[in-house]
């Protein structure tokens, strides 16, 4: 019996997942002009988005207005209750005003519909029926279609997953036309795993009097002595000019030992290693990590972008593993 119950069970959750994807395939097929002439409005802001919903709508509506702050532009969202009760004052001229309803004539909207209007706030309305007051009234118009819903036909499903879906991809055009990069992202998320996952050697590197640099022409007596000193494993060799020219590691101090008497009477650029690897300051903090176990080394340059072969700091494996949870 228990069996059963579970096939049961399971099919139910198909059931529902295919009334969802044949929703997003119906919006998908329904996108126009309309979505592109929001994310333009949306670009040139020079205020806020605010989105507002009623019931689950109002959820829709906090979430997108979420995404939205995370990828750069400021949003957050209103009850539509509490709009009748003096939150209205919230919404300024400038603003943008994204209301969020299935039916397009939710009653709790009328009186923010009205105020938009009265105010001459830009509205952009997202809801399914053209014979609606939000329709009538919207600037802009995102007409999702009309959906089958699962749970005898009439809990909000397939209709909220085509509001969440329209909001992400309003999100995510709108990153795209304001060329977000994951630099930029980063700054909205320094945070959790996200964060973690976008630091960047910048973040991580050693620099100035920290980075264990040493002439070329110095003998290996120095080299031994500042290597002890920095406690890095590594030297970074410098010509005259200052332009990096090569690494030496405790390991290959170690390997050249065995094979000769003395080190002493050998200048550095005799046994470094020329051309040592290098990035730039803004590549992530994993990608380089990948280098390090592809090239089986523990350290990296960071090169100037302006110089590339200055060395402005240096990343060793312990910076990162000490700092993430790669």
């Amino acid at each position: 019996m228990g069996s059963l119950n579970k096939k049961k069970y399971i099919k139910i959750a198909k059931n529902v997942i295919d009334l969802e994807i044949k929703a997003l395939k119906k919006l998908k097929s329904s996108m126009n002009n309309s979505f592109e002439e929001a994310v333009s409005a949306i670009v040139k802001c020079q205020s806020k988005v605010i989105l507002c919903g009623v019931g689950k709508s109002g959820l829709i509506a906090a979430k997108i207005a979420a995404t939205l702050s995370s990828v750069g532009t400021p949003s957050f969202s209103l009850s539509a209750s509490d709009c009748s009760h003096g939150d209205l004052g919230s919404i300024s001229k400038k603003d943008i005003l994204i209301l969020i309803s299935y039916s397009g004539s939710t009653e709790e909207l009328k009186n923010i519909i009205k105020y938009a209007n009265r105010n001459k706030i830009l509205l952009i309305g997202i809801m399914s029926k053209k014979n609606s007051i939000l329709y009538k009234a919207s600037d802009i118009k995102l007409l999702i279609p009309e959906v089958a819903e699962a749970g005898l036909g009439i809990v909000p499903t397939s209709s909220t997953i085509s509001q969440l879906s329209i909001g992400d991809a309003l999100a995510v055009a709108t990153m795209s036309k304001k060329n977000i990069n994951k630099k930029d992202f980063k700054k909205y998320h320094p945070a959790g795993s996200l964060g973690e996952k976008l630091k960047t050697v910048e973040d991580l590197m050693l620099t100035k009097n920290k980075i264990p640099f040493i002439n070329e022409n110095s003998n290996m007596k120095n080299a031994l002595r500042i290597i002890t000193l920095k406690k890095l494993g590594t030297l970074l060799v410098r010509d005259v000019k200052g332009n990096t020219t090569g690494i030496i590691t405790d390991g290959q101090i170690r390997r050249f030992s065995e094979k000769n008497e003395s080190l002493y009477g050998l200048k550095v650029k005799n046994i470094m290693t020329k051309n040592p690897k290098k990035v730039e300051k803004d590549t992530l903090a994993m990608k380089a990590l990948s280098i390090m176990n592809e090239n089986k080394i523990t350290s990296l340059c960071v090169n100037s972008t302006i110089n590339k072969r200055k060395t402005i700091g240096i990343v060793h494996i312990h910076n990162i593993l000490e700092n993430t949870s790669y």
